[in-house]
């Protein structure tokens, strides 16, 4: 039941009237509040309480209480929370921070129920026209979207804006649609053998266990440096992978050990004996180091690490695509390569030597066979070419009768 009182009006002559409606009750307290809005008649002051029981029964929009919540305040509490949400990676937390930094050029101040389709539709539209890459302009999407569902489950604001925003695609020249770009994600066996020579011939200590091990076993390069001795069984030739290495901000004395990528990259599988005995003699190695090092430093960071630092602190990721860049330098290669491109060298490999499409995705962990499959079909592709070609240059001389 509406309830009226009249007021007399500020600064000027006549009245005003104030509608007084009971709200649903609030979902914490339980306790109903009472919701008053004025207006210069008793039914325009009824439409606007009206308006605002309707949204907190039907939403539990509180237009009071979101009154002044920026995006930004709202960003602040989902990112804690998203911190704690089970499975969810500290490296991943750490994306979404730099996602959100770029997202805070754009709209940090805008009031969390003002925010509009083309708040976010204009922002994805610049980024892009400033050069964005693909996958940071889906980073960005993906997280000021789940902002903004977090805004609606906890009644902040009643409807998604951004749900039918789209992220712009550059349009594909003749040149690029000809190519194949799965050819640059791989090295040719040429191309490897290259690589490995210049390894060989101008390779710092340890790279040629290192780019061995990459290129013939898949590894992703954080759960190359997470390696421990304890992960090499040197009697059955396998290799098991439970961790990856993650280093805020580059700073090796920072680095924490977390779980793989997804559950799929959990695994144990053999190597070819020839890179395990290079292994082997590495680990040899590594030891007799760590005894001397422990004798002359009292801070050694005693772990076993299989790829590490004189102090005992593992390599990192960035130490390895350095090395990398420094030994392209002596080759001819002139992809854009990076240590992720021995991984789909060897899924190439394996998918040359008729592995069946499950067991590579065992080997290297991948639980979506998205990116084994393009690589897959790609060398399947060239196979069945080349068996064509075999075939006509067997058999030439029965194609001419």
């Amino acid at each position: 039941m509406a309830s009226y009182t009249k007021i007399k009006a500020n600064n000027k002559q006549g009245y005003k009237w104030i509608c007084t409606l009971e709200g649903p009750p609030d979902p914490v307290t339980g306790k109903r509040k009472q919701i008053p809005r004025r207006g210069d008649t008793q039914k325009e002051a009824l439409a606007r309480a009206q308006k605002i029981v309707d949204d907190l029964t039907k939403h539990g929009v509180d237009a009071k209480k979101v009154k002044n919540l920026t995006f930004e305040q709202v960003k602040d509490e989902w990112l804690e929370d998203y911190a704690k949400t089970k499975n969810v990676k500290k490296s991943t937390v750490s994306v979404r921070e730099g996602e959100i930094k770029i997202i805070l050029r754009y709209y940090a101040k805008v009031k969390i129920d003002k925010l509009t389709h083309n708040h976010h539709q204009n922002m994805l539209n610049q980024m892009f026209e400033e050069g964005y890459s693909q996958s940071s302009l889906q980073g960005v999407d993906v997280t000021a979207k789940m902002i903004i569902k977090y805004a609606i489950k906890h009644k902040m604001r009643a409807d998604n804006p951004f749900a039918d925003t789209v992220i712009p695609v550059k349009l594909l020249t003749v040149e690029e649609i000809e190519s194949d770009p799965i050819a640059e994600k791989i090295l040719e066996k040429h191309e490897l053998a290259e690589f490995l020579l210049a390894v060989k011939e101008h390779g710092l200590p340890m790279d040629l266990e290192i780019f061995h091990l990459l290129a013939f076993s898949g590894l992703r390069s954080g759960e190359l440096c997470a390696l421990k001795d304890t992960d090499f069984f040197l009697e059955t030739n396998e290799l098991r992978v439970t961790k990856t290495l993650y280093c805020p901000k580059n700073n090796v004395k920072n680095y924490m050990l977390t779980p793989p990528k997804t559950k799929g990259s959990i695994r144990r599988f053999d190597v070819i004996e020839d890179v395990m005995r290079g292994i082997a003699s590495h680990l040899d190695r590594m030891r007799s180091q760590r005894i001397a090092a422990k004798k002359l430093m009292d801070d050694y960071h005693d772990e076993n690490f299989v790829f590490a630092r004189s102090d005992g602190y593992p390599f990192i990721t960035k130490k390895i695509l350095k090395r990398m860049d420094r030994l392209l330098l002596k080759t001819s290669i002139t992809k854009r390569a990076t240590p992720h491109i021995f991984r789909h060298t060897h899924i190439s490999m394996l998918a040359e030597a008729e592995v069946d499409l499950k067991t590579i995705m065992e080997r290297v962990g991948h639980d979506d066979a998205k990116t084994t499959l393009k690589i897959y079909t790609h060398v399947t592709k060239n196979m069945k070419k080349n068996a064509t070609e075999r075939i006509m240059k067997e058999f030439s001389d029965i194609l001419q009768i």
